[in-house]
């Protein structure tokens, strides 16, 4: 019995065949069976063994004796060997509810880790994979498996066709690793986990799956979130060319400054970087060898080219007179990949008659004001001093004075901006019209991240709607930008009329999903989210062409690139404010749509400022 089941219900069997050929044999050394076949004497002992009421039609005492004896026998050893067999069974069935079994699927996608973010990357892969046979993402973390499962049910209506397995372990422990079949998976997300080091964890999480004794041959394909910038370097030795790691902190940072500053680049980014609609692909087009990159500018129909990637890494908006070398690929946003491996040519020509030939004018000192204040502020500074104008200021609004001032001197050395503090409540009417909200040309309203998201994100619907009352008053725009914790309060902040909502988590979901179908991708990533090089900016579209009738997005393309920038997009400012409609962001258009490029209408295009 110390053998557990597999070994008791063979000693089972055993004791039954046993008692079948004994009494068989004693049925035929005494003459005492129906029969003088072997066989049939054995088959008749087995069915007095495994069936009590087999006795009830045997003749003789003899037999009607051993018959007796037998089926007693059977009835103790038979029983327990059901039994046995019937605990073992539910014991699996137990262990299989726990999510302890083996996963035997290959090629799949791998979660290592829970939170909330979790629901926004299984629906992008949803999406990813609904051209894929049979796809599958497995998720092994320290959570009930049926806990999982009913919260992925409940949140994700639809998964397009791809598989969830859920496993319960430690992402940490080889063993539990090994139930989930890394070695043989396709790529692997590390997710931060909900405690207080989270960085630890995912930094052990690497070194388990790139360190471990039984590792595969072939490199592993993982990208990984860090809360802190500290962290990323030990991230990077563990994980070495195997890993992209995300800064989590950093990368949202990097988008609530570019948002503060114009309105829309939050949408443009969430365009970019979902699997629902414009995606960026990546495309060898031998046609374009020893070509220009102004030439490939206006190559395709209903792409829209962004950058090149060599073997020396990627650019993202190269001066149009680069030229395309072999083996060159060109980066490019489509609806599809079919899109660009089709390759259409455009259907219209620019009209140079329309193009404006002037240059941007040069970015101009700012105030902002940042309002509330959280671990991501200091890095907020730091993208504004990259991103600004000399002569900016910047001041921040918040209850904790001390905090404020931390918050600055770890930001570090200021060359474009000077900072300043003035400790109020957010919430109250009179601490915002003291301040004089529609002095400032931006306003960044920071979740408190020492509450609940529910709560933080209440407090900031209300400073939002006192900000953008007192704004209205003044009959002054002033470009505001929103942090949101939840997803699902993103709308209700749209009744504000605040210009842009970062959901901090959606937005590096969405990069984590992206990244772990093309590693390449990070990237590109780096450098559109970078102050150093090529970012988005949406500029008024009426001063790339001569005022009349409407034009071609080709026609925009050409404007665009004679001022050294690529055009991806439009944004139509009577739909900013539409969720359905994308708050009116088109990206890599095609070429032969028409734009009216009146009003408060942006050009969405990559240019270095």
């Amino acid at each position: 019995m110390s053998r557990g089941p597999s070994a008791l219900i063979g000693y089972l069997g055993l004791a039954v065949l046993l008692m079948v050929v004994v009494t068989a044999a004693v049925a035929l050394i005494f003459g005492a069976g129906p029969t003088d076949n072997p066989i049939t004497a054995a088959y008749n002992a087995l069915l007095h063994t495994i069936d009590s009421g087999t006795v009830a039609g045997d003749t003789g005492t003899g037999y009607i004796i051993l018959g007796l004896f037998v089926t007693a026998g059977g009835i103790v050893i038979f029983s327990a060997f059901i039994g046995v067999l019937a605990t073992t069974l539910d014991e699996r069935l137990a262990e299989l509810r726990k999510g302890r079994s083996s996963v035997l699927e290959k090629d799949h996608t791998l979660i290592l880790g829970w939170s909330d973010t979790i629901f926004t990357i299984l629906s992008e892969l949803s999406i990813a994979n609904e051209s894929e046979r049979d796809p599958v993402v497995v998720i092994l973390a320290e959570k009930d498996k049926v806990e999982m499962e009913d919260a992925i049910r409940e949140r994700i209506e639809d998964m397009r066709g791809t598989k969830i397995v859920c496993r319960t372990g430690s992402p940490i422990n080889l063993r539990d690793l090994a139930i989930v079949n890394h070695h043989d998976c396709r790529s692997i997300i590390v997710l931060s986990p909900e405690e207080e080091d989270p960085d630890t964890s995912v930094i052990k999480t690497i070194l388990a799956l790139t360190r471990g004794p039984d590792r595969r041959e072939e490199p592993y394909r993982i990208v990984a979130e860090i809360e802190h910038p500290s962290n990323i370097e030990a991230a990077y030795l563990v994980g070495g060319d195997e890993a992209v790691i995300v800064d989590k902190g950093d990368t949202i940072a990097r988008l609530i400054v570019q948002a503060s500053r114009q309105a829309g680049a939050a949408a443009v980014y969430v365009e970019l970087l979902d699997f629902d609609g414009t995606e960026i692909y990546f495309r060898d087009d031998q046609s374009f060898t020893g070509r220009t990159y102004g030439e490939a500018l206006l190559a395709y129909e209903e792409c829209a080219v962004m950058g090149v990637r060599t073997a020396q890494g990627v650019t993202i908006n190269p001066d149009a007179a680069t030229v395309i070398g072999a083996g060159d690929e060109l980066i490019a946003l489509a609806d599809d990949d079919s899109v660009l491996v089709a390759a259409q040519a455009p259907t219209v020509a620019p009209d140079e008659a329309r193009v404006v030939r002037a240059e941007s004018p040069p970015e101009s000192p700012r105030r902002a004001l940042i309002i509330g204040v959280n671990r991501r502020t200091a890095p907020v500074l730091r993208e504004l001093n990259a991103f600004s104008a000399p002569g900016s200021e910047v001041v921040l609004l918040g209850p904790d004075e001390q905090r404020m001032v931390r918050a600055i001197a770890r930001a570090g050395t200021m060359t474009n901006l000077t900072t300043s503090t003035i400790e109020g409540v957010p919430t109250d009417r009179s601490t915002l019209e003291a301040v004089d909200v529609p002095s400032y040309d931006h306003v960044i309203v920071m979740s408190d991240d020492d509450l609940v998201p529910q709560r933080a994100d209440a407090r900031t619907l209300v400073t939002l709607l006192h900000l953008r009352e007192l704004t209205d008053k003044a009959d002054k725009h002033v470009t505001i930008a929103s942090e949101m914790l939840d997803e699902g309060n993103r709308e209700l902040a749209q009744v504000t009329k605040v210009d842009d909502v970062i959901v901090s988590e959606q937005i590096v979901s969405l990069m984590l999903a992206q990244i772990s179908e093309n590693e390449h991708l990070a990237e590109v990533f780096d450098v559109l989210f970078s102050a150093e090089g090529s970012e988005v900016y949406l500029r008024d579209a009426s001063t790339y062409v001569t005022p009349g009738e409407p034009v071609s997005f080709a026609t925009l393309v050409a404007a665009a690139r004679e001022r050294g920038e690529t055009a991806i997009g439009y944004r139509d400012a009577s739909a900013a404010e539409d969720a359905a409609e994308a708050y009116g962001v088109r990206i890599s258009p095609p070429k032969s749509a028409l734009f009216p490029c009146t009003g408060r209408d942006k050009l969405i295009v990559l240019a270095e400022d």
